[in-house]
């Protein structure tokens, strides 16, 4: 409560921030104080030998460390604050956090360090030219899937002597949406479908369409056993297969119900999400049915993303 109120530290800072003054806070650093300790002496020696040019190089100095304290605290104060973008990610893979820092003043800032605040010191360093703009990108690792928060932001510079430093909070409104992450060696697409003319059917294979020769690499559900049974070993007895092409011939439809139920829930999320990659891979059109949520058939960009938006806060409180 007390770091609440002593660094204005709030949930959450919707839309674009301005570091009034009164949110830029600033102490002297490790060189600063062997600065303060070297003037001490200074003046002391300058006392005890009535020094004139002593006095003067004292105060003069001491007016330096001053004014490094004002323009410290300048590099820092007025600066505006935004969220950019935020690209959803895999669970497990790192979360990509994009912030912009703009300047509206006619003086330029250097050495702006950014950094999450609760991993220590800021790793990131900017400059905003005078009236211009810069973009810093923090990266999280995620732990497990749905929504991950940016962190409040810690801002911190020592330019331009380093004698102090000068830092300010943000708590920006922005997030990252983290996919369950697609399970290693999946089982093969429920291909389910109607039967062709020898029985068979598979999700993706095209319409029955005539007989042609046969091709290495052809399956072996493909021969066409009866054209090769009536081929008289005169005329060559070649082996033929059958051509398809055409559409698809059945929907795809992966149905959370559908997986075994003694699979851990996290274990079937990440199926259907590594079956919904191979899916868009292969260019098949497919439904997802998960809970009571139903995803009509589809396929491209905006369709997976749905489909792995929803396996992402299924069961997620507010989703």
């Amino acid at each position: 409560m007390l770091d609440r109120w002593l660094f204005q530290l709030k949930e959450k800072e919707p839309g674009e921030v301005q570091l009034v003054m009164r949110r830029v806070f600033i102490l002297p650093t490790r060189p600063g104080l062997a600065f303060v300790g070297l003037l001490l002496i200074m003046l002391i020696g300058s006392v005890n030998y009535n020094l004139g040019l002593g006095f003067v190089l004292t105060f003069f100095t001491g007016s330096c460390a001053i004014v490094d304290m004002y323009m410290t605290a300048k590099n820092l104060a007025f600066l505006h604050l935004a969220p950019g973008r935020a690209q959803p990610v895999f669970a497990g893979d790192e979360a990509q956090f994009e912030l912009h820092v703009r300047n509206s003043t006619p003086r330029s800032r250097y050495a702006i360090w950014l950094g999450f605040q609760d991993e220590g010191e800021p790793r990131q360093a900017v400059d905003v030219e005078a009236r211009g703009s810069a973009a810093v990108v923090l990266s999280r690792p995620t732990t497990q899937r749905g929504w991950l928060p940016a962190p409040r932001v810690r801002l911190f510079t020592r330019f331009p002597l380093g004698l102090f430093g000068a830092w300010s909070y943000w708590q920006p409104d922005l997030k990252v949406l983290a996919y369950p992450q697609p399970e290693v060696a999946a089982p093969p697409l429920p291909t389910t479908g109607a039967a062709s003319e020898d029985g068979y059917g598979t999700v993706g294979l095209d319409n029955f369409s005539g007989i042609r020769s046969y091709q290495p690499g052809d399956p072996m559900r493909h021969l066409a056993w009866r054209q090769i049974a009536r081929l008289h070993p005169a005329d060559g007895g070649n082996l033929v297969s059958k051509h398809f092409e055409g559409g698809a011939v059945s929907d795809l439809l992966l149905d959370l119900e559908a997986l075994p139920p003694l699979l851990d829930m996290e274990v079937r999320l990440s199926r259907l999400t590594a079956w919904v990659l191979e899916a868009e891979r292969r260019a098949l059109p497919y439904a997802l049915h998960i809970g009571r949520r139903e995803i009509a058939q589809g396929l491209g960009e905006a369709h997976c993303a749905n489909c792995l938006r929803a396996l992402a806060l299924y069961g997620k409180e507010g989703a």
